[in-house]
């Protein structure tokens, strides 16, 4: 038998929209398990998008960026949400890129998922791999936590010292570090298509654009 999660949706008795915010919102839901009415209240989330970049030379592209709930200056791979209504999550994925490190790159694949904070958020987050990486000849106007990012290219194997070291907190960082890590070794053989099926993602819309693989 192998390890695998399974989807199963609850019947759910009651939501109700308790707060909308700038960028998520927090939901109030009532549903049936194991015979009883058990409340949850957890963040409604787009989901979203994050790129680990490879170079020819097996350097991760990184940034570094104020996040203000930790009060921390972050090292992250570059990521976003999934807030732009028909856009597939390959296209976000290659828009982020370019928008928070100035990169495009040639050939994507899915390289791990995640739910952020399973208990309380239903947050669920793509990475892809991204190589063939050339530098834009425009860079992005950012602003606010953008505005100072930091970009630097770090060696994979330095990057999983750091996230072994725990000196790195980021969960997209650490999980696409040790995916890549892993995936590498094996000779990327557990590499999905980008426009792989997710659906762990219902607001995934159908096809998701023509990343090349």
């Amino acid at each position: 038998m192998t390890v695998h999660d399974e989807l199963v949706s609850a019947p759910v008795t009651e939501s109700e929209l308790v707060y909308t915010g700038k960028v998520w919102d927090l939901r109030r839901e009532t549903f049936e398990l194991n015979g009883s009415d058990v409340v949850r209240e957890f963040v409604d989330h787009p989901g979203a998008v994050a790129v680990l970049a490879l170079d020819e030379q097996d350097r991760v592209l990184l940034i570094k960026q104020y996040r203000h709930p930790v009060r921390s200056r972050e090292w992250e791979i570059p990521a976003g949400l999934l807030d732009e209504h028909g856009e597939a999550p390959d296209a976000a994925a290659r828009r982020e890129l370019a928008e928070e490190a100035d990169y495009a790159a040639s050939t994507w694949h899915t390289l791990a998922e995640f739910y952020t904070s399973p208990g309380g958020s239903n947050e669920a987050i793509r990475i892809y791999l991204a190589r063939g990486v050339t530098r834009l000849e425009e860079d992005f106007d950012r602003t606010d936590e953008e505005a100072d990012i930091e970009v630097r290219w770090v060696p994979l194997d330095e990057c999983v010292d750091a996230v072994l070291a725990r000196q790195v907190q980021n969960p997209s960082l650490v999980t696409g570090v040790l995916a890549a890590y892993t995936a590498r070794a094996r000779g990327w053989s557990t590499l999905a298509p980008a426009d792989a099926p997710w659906p762990q993602q219902p607001s995934m819309p159908e096809g998701q654009g023509t990343a090349s693989s």
